[in-house]
């Protein structure tokens, strides 16, 4: 399986501004810019797309790893934040609640911990990635 995306940059790093289109077009011509990046301007940025991907990917995956202990979720929410630091991505931090029927919290967080270290964006980052765990 491939997936693609098209970044389009016009001008200089700072002045300059972008858009990114997605293979889905669930982002078409998405408006980035320096001050969407590095300030509160309209748009994304790199490093809210990679906190999106990071969060859906290991949500998705800690729904296969209960499934596969036996346990349904009613519903799993995950925050994800990426560090940028100095020009690096340092670290992806993620928040998960979930509502489990008949889980223990040892287990969600045993379930929670496998879903982090196996899912494929989890592997893709090289960074800190840490894991708060509970359930509603």
């Amino acid at each position: 399986m491939k997936r693609n995306a098209t970044a389009l940059w016009n001008g200089t790093g700072k002045e300059g501004n972008g858009s990114l289109t997605t293979q889905s077009t669930t982002l078409n011509k998405t408006q980035y810019s320096f001050n969407s990046r590095f300030a509160e301007g309209t748009g994304t940025n790199p490093e809210e797309l990679m906190a999106a991907a990071h969060a859906g990917c290991f949500t998705m995956k800690l729904s296969f790893v209960l499934g596969e202990a036996g346990f349904t979720p009613e519903e799993l929410e995950t925050k994800c934040e990426i560090t940028l630091d100095n020009g690096s991505i340092t670290k992806s931090e993620l928040t998960v609640r979930g509502k489990v029927p008949g889980i223990t919290a040892e287990k969600f967080e045993e379930c929670a911990k496998d879903a982090k270290a196996n899912c494929p964006v989890s592997k893709a980052y090289n960074c800190e990635i840490t894991l708060n765990a509970t359930l509603a």
